[in-house]
């Protein structure tokens, strides 16, 4: 329990922040001591309020982005429902392995600065919808490749929060309603609703003070510096636990993400040194 209430305090105040990460963090170490089927349940239920409550915050922006994010929603629904079934009969072991190998590339080509715009926005958004859904129906991750997509798109800090929260909110509203049909919602798994609340309520609002006047391209570089962490530590908890690289060793994956994220802020802080002091007093 103690562990419980110190992760998703943790992750809290990164959501709080960043608009995302909640289950990101709390996953991949609550899954060290709790199984799938009864931690997703209740981080999905959490994250119906926790998502609600992102969005109403950025609601301002709401009207600049829904219409661009609409497809994703859509998509949104064949996916979590495939992805109920997979989670009913299935390890989400190997599924969250290939998703970390494909966005690992990824999230660190966006962390060195690179962005190349899509232009066929509705194109894109059923398909990935559709994925997005499965990805998250399975392991309630959903953030690292959705901030890769809008960082990609060049949202602002509250088109940004906004398009998460509205999506986020759809795709946790659709899965709590999928489980509840699959009988996935327990009394095991309700009973871990008041063990994490209270750190909902806590971290989230120090974590939205603290990101409030961070200017937009280093929130954006934090939100990419976070998934390649979270993305790293994800990647060698699956490898360990699929023992393709034996015990702790597994986490020398996470040392060598760190390492090359490490020289990226090195670079983007420099960088960024060097405008502001050629900028005129």
């Amino acid at each position: 329990m103690l562990a419980l209430i110190g992760i998703t305090l943790f992750a809290a105040i990164v959501n709080g922040g960043l608009g995302y990460g909640f289950s990101s963090i709390t996953v991949p170490l609550a899954l060290l001591f709790l199984s799938n089927r009864v931690l997703n349940p209740a981080l999905v239920l959490i994250e119906v309020a926790l998502n609600a409550w992102v969005l109403w915050v950025n609601r301002d922006a709401l009207g600049v982005i829904w219409k661009r994010v609409l497809p994703i929603v859509i998509g949104l629904l064949p996916g979590v429902a495939v992805g109920t079934l997979v989670v009913t009969s299935v390890s989400p072991a190997w599924l969250k392995l290939w998703t970390y190998v494909v966005l690992l590339p990824l999230i660190l080509v966006q962390a060195a600065g690179f962005r190349r715009p899509i232009r066929s926005e509705r194109a894109i958004g059923l398909p990935f919808g559709l994925g997005l859904g499965v990805l998250y129906s399975v392991t309630t991750i959903s953030g690292p490749p959705l901030a890769v997509l809008l960082n990609n798109q060049g949202l602002d800090k509250r088109e940004f929060r906004a398009a998460l929260g509205f999506i986020r909110l759809a795709e946790s509203s659709f899965t709590a309603v999928a489980y509840f049909s699959a009988g996935l919602i327990t009394m095991q798994s309700n009973l871990l609703i008041p063990q994490i609340l209270p750190s909902v309520l806590v971290g989230v609002p120090i974590g939205a003070a603290l990101v409030r006047r961070m200017r937009v391209e280093t929130f954006r570089r934090i939100c990419m510096s976070f998934d390649a962490w979270v993305v790293g530590f994800g990647a060698s908890t699956v490898l360990r636990e699929l023992r393709i690289v034996p015990g702790a060793s597994a986490y020398l994956f996470l040392l060598s993400v760190i390492a090359i994220d490490v020289v990226l802020l090195y670079r983007f802080f420099s960088a960024r040194a060097r405008v502001d002091l050629a900028k005129p007093t």
